[in-house]
């Protein structure tokens, strides 16, 4: 037998093993790159979107006659003007807050006091933050997610299949003495305008639930008591997370998302946005773009809040769209009780007509469950249901 042809092969295996380690080393070199974040791809020059970022065809936003689905059909959300609310029509104001509470799960919120200076500047320094060099933003990248300030990207860069265009940085507010000299001291006015601003969004939260409780009541007709009055002492020490999101314009947005279809797991979400659209919940049926109000909040039902009050309002499923012209910056405040308090439907909502419909949980569970899983649309939420 010849020697040659052994050793023909020999070199076909090797130039194979090259070939692979070639490929390894690129897929290793990607990875990292992606988990640096879509800003840095975008600052690097992306021209198309790669593909640990293109979805299954199933899950890609809608295109029609060409255009993307953010320009195509839109939602005007139930607008609730807390001045109002704290008004003479209180009763009137409370109805209407429960009906968005359960036909919707989201309502913009108008006249809600908090000053237009703090909330153009938290928007300001949230996009001059996502503008500073990558060495500097990626100091507060931590996989902890008990940490007082992480930046990362996609919705969980460590479990995604497939990433979302999406950077963020979160900060926890509680408590807030402690948790603030850990949060970033870039831009230097950073730590100071977003305390300011988490004092404004937990007052303001507080107002929420207070007429939220009181809508509850109204709703299945009893009476206040103390209880009422517990709890509402509850939410003041409650816990708060700040969530600043990056989405900077993608080059092929019919391929991919900001966010993929989730629900929020606490009480309530307060979302303040730029004047870029984006944000899509699914209602009936259909994805519906959400028109952005100046200087409102868009407020959402969370997971607690439809577990708390035994089904009656809904945590709605909701997604972010990018676009390919401009970069769009939201600040969300997401707030329920105190870490360690269980969640559980609220007893006065229960009887033999509204059986209860949920398990209780706490945030410990919540965590556990994220890291364990890729976290995809209700389940979360769908795990806590009495079948």
């Amino acid at each position: 037998m010849s020697p040659a042809i052994p050793l023909a092969y020999s070199d076909d295996k090797v130039s194979t093993l090259q070939v692979r380690s070639q490929h390894q080393k690129e897929d290793s070199h990607l990875q990292s790159l992606y988990q640096k974040g879509v800003k840095h791809l975008c600052d690097n020059g992306v021209a198309k979107v790669p593909r640990k970022y293109i979805l299954p065809v199933s899950d890609r936003p809608d295109i029609g006659n060409g255009e993307p689905c953010y320009k195509q059909k839109s939602l005007k959300l139930p607008i609730i003007n807390l001045a109002e609310l704290q008004g003479p029509n209180r009763t009137d104001m409370l109805r209407s807050l429960a009906n968005a509470c359960k036909q919707y799960g989201f309502f913009q919120l108008a006249n809600h006091g908090v000053p237009l200076e703090v909330t153009s500047n938290m928007i300001d320094v949230c996009k001059r933050f996502f503008e500073l060099p990558y060495e500097i933003r990626a100091k507060y990248m931590f996989s902890d997610m008990s940490a007082p300030v992480r930046y990362g990207t996609s919705f969980n860069q460590n479990k995604d299949g497939v990433f979302c265009w999406r950077d963020f940085l979160k900060l926890m507010c509680n408590p807030l003495p402690e948790v603030l000299p850990h949060w970033p001291s870039s831009p230097v006015d950073l730590r100071q305008l977003a305390e300011a601003y988490t004092k404004e969004t937990k007052n303001l939260f507080q107002l929420l639930m207070e007429a939220i409780l009181e809508s509850l009541e109204i709703e299945a007709t009893i009476t206040n008591t103390m209880e009422e009055d517990d709890i509402a002492k509850e939410f003041q020490d409650g816990s708060q997370l700040l969530i600043s999101n990056c989405y900077p314009p993608c080059p092929e947005p019919d391929l991919t998302l900001g966010m993929p279809p989730h629900s929020d797991y606490g009480f309530l979400t307060l979302l303040l946005q730029d004047e870029v659209k984006g944000l899509q919940i699914q209602f009936e049926g259909e994805w519906l773009t959400v028109e952005p109000i100046p200087n409102a909040f868009v407020v959402n039902v969370g997971d607690h809040l439809e577990i708390f009050s035994n089904g009656r309002y809904k945590s709605v499923l909701h997604r972010v769209l990018t676009n390919a012209e401009r970069t769009r910056v939201t600040i969300a405040s997401l707030h329920s009780l105190p870490f360690h308090c269980t969640i559980r439907p609220w007893p006065r909502l229960i009887n033999e007509d509204n059986p209860r419909r949920y398990k209780e949980t706490d945030f410990s569970t919540f965590l556990k469950y994220i890291s364990s899983c890729e976290p995809k649309k209700k389940n979360f939420l769908e795990s806590r249901k009495i079948h």
